[in-house]
This record gives structure tokens, C-alpha cells and sequence, in this order.
């Protein structure tokens, strides 16, 4: 007697469990991947935190200005122009605020904005004239708002620092295409108060490793115990 062939739906169910088992393994490697690159970057702003600052980047460099740059801690020689103070929303160890960017013209005729750190209102910043040395760290440009809200240049509501919508609306230029943000000084009354970034990276890559390859495992059993059963109902 002939053992009696799977049936079309048994045959289609498990081929379903084995695509399922090889989506849930393919994605926990993935996530291992993920948990080796955020590993390495981490370890790279550390390295960049720790460095002594350099010359921001001037002109000829601005072309060349990308993730890699981020957090490096620079140095920028020049005079903030007053005025042309900007507020973005922020909240911070302080509590909720503003960001206070300034625009620092530097000897090279170019702009640079500085965010000189949390002010409590958009109050007018007092004036700080004469040249100035700015220590701080290199940020990107933040062009895609704040979370579910866009920037509002025309009524002037910030959400994120957008470099070139700012400069825009200020009417300075050229700007560089980053943005630094001040170290904390000896700030007078009514400054805005640096050194409040605060650089800290999400990484649950192992666990989320975990869970896929544990979902696997289970759907491997889940395998077996279909198989035999069928096995037991004759291929039913």
C-alpha cells in the first residue's frame, strides 16, 4: 500500500512556515549587521568628542560636509551679528525653551550660525560685540523639521535648525552648511546657556536580534510538531 501523498493545502502550509522561518532569520541577521554599524558609530562620535577642536570648515570644504563631520568639535573666529538672532523650539535638561542662533560673520567673509545655547523666552539676547572665539561641535543641518511640525520661516516658528531656511530668512550668505553648536562658557546674565547637546544614540539592535531569531526558533517547533502531527493523520 502506497503511503498517501500530501495534499495541496498541507504542501502550500508548509512551504508558508518555511518562507516565514527564512523572513524571520534573514531579518534578525540584518539587525545584527544594524548592531555592528550603530556599534562603530558610536564608537566614532566618541572618538570625535574626545578629539582637541580644529578650524571649522571653510568655503572650499563646505562641498564636501557630511555625516562623518557631525560632532566633530571645531573652532570659529568672528563677530555674531546682531540682530539676526533666531529661536527654535527646544526642550532640554533645563526644561522647555528656545535654542538662540546666532549668525557669527568670520574673517573670511563667510557665515557660520551658532546655536549660543537655551534661552527660558525669545527675549532680545544682549549684544556681544567685538571679535569672538567659538568652541563647540559641528552639527548637520536639521531641513526636515520637528516631529509632525515644519518650520514656518514667514512667521518665524522653529521647530528644527535648517540651516539654509534660516540664513535665508535673515538674509545673510554666504552660510556655511552646518551649524555649530557653543560649548558651555562663563555665559552672562541673560545669555543663552551652552553645552547642552546632549549626543546619545538609540541602539536596541541585540535585542531586536533576539526576538527575530527567537520567533524563528519557536516557528521552527511550531514546524516539527505540524509535521508529525500530519504525519500521525496520515497527510491529511
Amino acid at each position: 500500500m502506497k503511503p498517501a501523498r500530501p495534499s495541496a493545502a498541507r504542501v502550500l502550509t508548509g512551504s508558508c512556515l518555511l518562507l516565514a522561518i527564512a523572513a524571520l532569520l534573514a531579518l534578525g541577521t540584518w539587525q545584527v549587521q544594524r548592531l555592528a554599524w550603530k556599534r562603530a558609530l558610536i564608537a566614532q562620535v566618541a572618538a570625535r568628542l574626545r578629539a582637541a577642536p580644529v578650524p571649522a570648515p571653510g568655503p572650499a570644504a563646505w562641498a564636501g560636509i557630511g555625516p562623518r563631520d557631525a560632532y566633530r568639535r571645531v573652532s570659529a573666529q568672528g563677530a555674531f551679528l546682531p540682530g539676526r538672532d533666531t529661536f527654535v523650539q527646544a526642550v532640554t535638561v533645563r526644561g522647555p525653551g528656545w535654542w538662540a542662533i546666532t549668525p557669527l560673520r568670520t574673517g573670511a567673509g563667510a557665515t557660520i550660525l551658532v546655536n549660543r545655547g537655551f534661552v527660558p523666552t525669545r527675549a532680545p539676547l544682549p549684544p556681544e560685540p567685538g571679535a569672538r572665539t567659538v568652541t563647540g561641535l559641528l552639527r548637520l543641518s536639521e531641513p526636515q523639521g520637528g516631529f509632525l511640525r515644519a518650520n514656518a520661516p514667514a512667521p518665524d516658528r522653529w521647530y528644527s535648525r535648517d540651516v539654509a531656511a534660516i540664513a535665508a530668512r535673515r538674509g545673510i550668505g554666504p552660510v556655511a552648511p552646518y551649524f555649530i553648536d557653543a560649548d558651555a562658557g562663563r555665559a552672562a546674565p541673560g545669555a543663552p546657556v551652552g553645552g547642552l547637546t546632549v549626543v546619545a544614540f538609540p541602539n536596541n539592535h541585540l535585542i531586536y536580534a533576539l526576538t527575530w531569531y527567537g520567533l524563528a526558533v519557536m516557528a521552527m517547533i511550531g514546524l516539527v510538531f505540524w509535521y508529525r502531527a500530519g504525519r500521525r493523520d496520515g497527510g491529511r
